[in-house]
């Protein structure tokens, strides 16, 4: 439990908060601590000090000490982690893995990510590959049995799964999902973009061969990073980016290549390593206040707030499904949700817009063109969740003169 002393730690540990500034925008990017920001600096004034190939070779130990803490926080072993750019980049480089061809399924959701969809629809332009997406049970979220059954019907190489999308707080039953592709020998991706550092993560509850997530959001690391997670049943199949580089791979001979061991056969040679270690700073963070204590707050928060907006006339609350999680969406009559997020913004408080091409399937049924996005996290305050609702009554309120 996060009581009135930690809070009040943890907002020191966060100088935006403590300096009264309202950041509702951890689905976009988290406030990062403290001990993040001291991590990145000390690397970076290594390297101004002895070149930053000399760095990372001085500070090997803590940028490997990295991958075992991304690993406690998914439950997973060091060599199955692979550190990226952000999770868009980690889902491409599983989509590449796959290697889809003409004719192979890729069976997905109404919900996934934008990004994910548009490569789903590239792959389909290119290469002829079938784009097939589960419907939605009545009251939000996909229909595991209809799911079931699409895997059934179309023998997918790849079923693919947002667990919380971007422009919502549904959470999809991801593990569930998972039992389905266990069952019926199916590769599983989960984009944990939104969900990693809000709740815990136990990729062997999920059941994933993959798991793809950013740093900047819930997880509070620095913006630039990502993390990839690839099972060991993956990894003995042989699963590897299309394109390695001479990090992912050997150079053996002037014909062949041999794929590095474990999931670091999915990076880049070049990569940040301050911002890694940055985010190594961020997992240690969030695992010392506990992931399920973090969870708790955060969604008891943004439950709160739903249900202050929700008696507000001309808001309309948008997010459907049987487990909501901390990310708000509204729909507020009169105004683009842009225009709602500058005026807040001019009052101290963070938050964002989605639009319609973020989730085009979505936000068409819901019948909104725009919405305001607000995502509270634990180091947020009860009152900070009034003042945001007292700021809407009050543009409302103008607006109607």
């Amino acid at each position: 439990m996060i009581d009135d002393a930690a809070l009040s730690r943890l907002r020191a540990d966060t100088p935006a908060a403590a300096r009264g500034r309202i950041h509702l925008n951890n689905a976009g990017a988290a406030l990062v601590p403290r001990p993040v920001r001291a991590a990145v600096d000390e690397h970076l004034d290594l390297e101004d000090t002895i070149g930053g190939y000399e760095a990372a070779d001085a500070s090997r130990d803590r940028i490997d000490a990295v991958y075992a803490s991304v690993g406690r926080l998914l439950n997973a072993a060091a060599e199955d982690v692979a550190l990226v750019e952000n999770a868009t980049t980690a889902v491409a480089l599983v989509l590449s893995a796959v290697d889809p061809g003409p004719g192979d399924a890729i069976v997905t959701t109404q919900d996934d990510y934008a990004s994910n969809q548009i490569m789903y629809l590239s792959l389909a332009r290119r290469r002829g590959v079938r784009v097939v997406r589960a419907p939605d049970l009545p009251e939000g979220g996909v229909d595991p049995a209809a799911l079931a059954e699409a895997v059934r019907r179309e023998a997918p190489v790849l079923v693919s799964l947002t667990w919380i999308p971007t422009n919502s707080g549904l959470v999809q039953p991801a593990a569930e999902v998972g039992a389905i592709c266990r069952e019926r020998g199916v590769p599983y991706m989960v984009d944990a973009c939104q969900a990693v550092g809000q709740m815990p993560i136990d990729v062997g509850a999920l059941g994933c061969d993959y798991l793809a997530a950013s740093g900047r959001k819930f997880l509070r690391g620095p913006r630039g990073t990502g993390l990839l997670y690839v099972s060991p049943a993956a990894l003995e199949r042989g699963a590897t980016p299309l394109l390695p580089d001479m990090r992912g791979a050997t150079w053996t001979d002037p014909n062949a290549y041999a794929p590095a061991s474990g999931a670091r056969r999915f990076e880049n040679w070049e990569y940040a390593h301050a911002l890694s270690l940055g985010l190594g700073a961020a997992v240690e963070y969030a695992l010392a206040i506990g992931l399920a204590d973090i969870q708790e707050r955060a969604w008891g928060l943004a439950a709160d707030l739903r249900e202050r907006l929700a008696r507000v006339r001309g808001v309309r609350v948008l997010d459907r499904g049987p487990e909501l999680c901390a990310i708000v969406t509204a729909r507020i009559d009169g105004f683009d949700a842009e225009a709602v997020v500058q005026a807040l913004r001019a009052e101290g408080i963070n938050t964002s817009a989605v639009v319609r091409s973020a989730a085009v399937i979505d936000m068409d049924r819901k019948g909104a063109t725009t919405a305001l996005r607000i995502s509270p996290h634990y180091y947020n305050t009860s009152a900070e969740i009034r003042a945001l609702t007292h700021e809407v009554e009050a543009l409302l309120e103008e607006a109607g003169g």
